[in-house]
């Protein structure tokens, strides 16, 4: 427990450093969101007007009194007003991207993460058996394949060619959201099919090798040849023993990738037309949306650090080493 607790402070000094680092930087570079939207109004504003522009978007009072309300805004939950989606909040926007984000990230990670250790502890156990060499190379060759690529060739084929799949949207457009209705959730999943599988390609063979690299290194150590010498079954020193220990820097790295999903997968979601987050931020980076990126640096911080937390967790349950620290 003291190991949690020190990484739970950890985390939370980290979180109010990233709540400084995000309200400093807009404000130590030229011009602000307020100055772009006064400016737009060519000298159209009375003082009032301008007086209620550079509140909206925290530029009033002094740097300190400034900081003051953005620490009490952002745990409100309020990230001010999009720029480009004027008079829009930005919460809504980020929260409306994260859940079509996640869908797609999220079901990526998990057949990806799934498949590519399973497939890891296989080719490991059997090294230099027919599954060994015939997915590793398969797969050490899709690793080096990026996302654009992937994406571009399945958005081509499937969609423009066969047209199998739409060209865009998260869902039909003439179905109501409503997470209830098999009909809408059957739609959702049918858009989501070809950026997922785009992501999932070019991810599932990492997995797939580091779970067999770390798997390896193990398999010679002392546990595994007592467990052996003790008459357990293979079944049971493979995933009991030695997945079970080589699983450990996995739960990292899936951490980390649930986190880093909230960043979006840009490149993706331009391709498929996709309205996550990583089309939001791209159109918000070209239009000095200040308050998206902004609210989204610090969703993409939390996300990591709430996943970090998490993965320490999983790490306690399944390592019995770090309990008593």
């Amino acid at each position: 427990m003291i190991f949690l607790a020190r990484r739970i402070a950890f985390y939370f000094a980290a979180f109010f450093l990233a709540i400084t680092f995000n309200f400093l930087i807009p404000r130590l570079m030229p011009g602000s969101p307020s100055d772009r939207i006064i400016a737009s109004f060519q000298g159209r504003l009375n003082e009032s007007q301008i007086a209620a522009i550079r509140k909206a978007y925290g530029f009033e009072g002094n740097l300190w009194e400034q900081y003051v309300t953005y620490v009490q805004s952002v745990f409100r939950l309020d990230f001010g007003i999009s720029t480009v989606q004027f008079p829009e909040p930005t919460a809504s926007l980020l929260f409306y991207g994260a859940q079509w984000t996640l869908v797609i990230v999220g079901l990526a990670i998990f057949f990806a993460f799934f498949i590519g250790s399973f497939m890891g502890i296989h080719a490991a156990w059997n090294r230099g058996g027919f599954f060994d060499s015939f997915f590793t190379p398969i797969n050490v060759m899709m690793n080096a394949f990026t996302p654009a690529i992937v994406a571009l060739v399945l958005f081509y084929a499937f969609s423009l060619q066969l047209k199998w799949f739409p060209l865009g949207r998260a869902h039909d457009p003439n179905l109501m959201p409503n997470w209830f209705d098999l009909k809408f959730v059957g739609s959702v999943l049918y858009h989501a099919t070809l950026p997922v599988l785009s992501i999932f390609l070019v991810s599932f063979g990492g997995w797939h090798l580091g779970m067999r690299n770390v798997m390896i290194n193990l398999l010679n150590e002392d546990f595994v040849v007592m467990a052996r010498a003790k008459g357990l079954s293979e079944n049971r020193i493979k995933y009991r023993y030695v997945a079970r220990n080589a699983i450990l820097p996995q739960i990292t790295a899936l951490a980390l990738s649930i986190g880093f999903a909230l960043g979006g997968a840009l490149v993706t979601e331009q391709v498929f037309n996709y309205p996550g987050l990583g089309k939001f931020t791209f159109t918000a980076i070209g239009a000095r949306d200040y308050s998206f990126i902004q609210g989204q640096l610090l969703l993409l911080t939390c996300s990591v650090l709430v996943a970090n937390l998490l993965s320490d967790i999983a790490n306690v349950i399944l390592d019995p080493r770090l309990r008593g620290r």
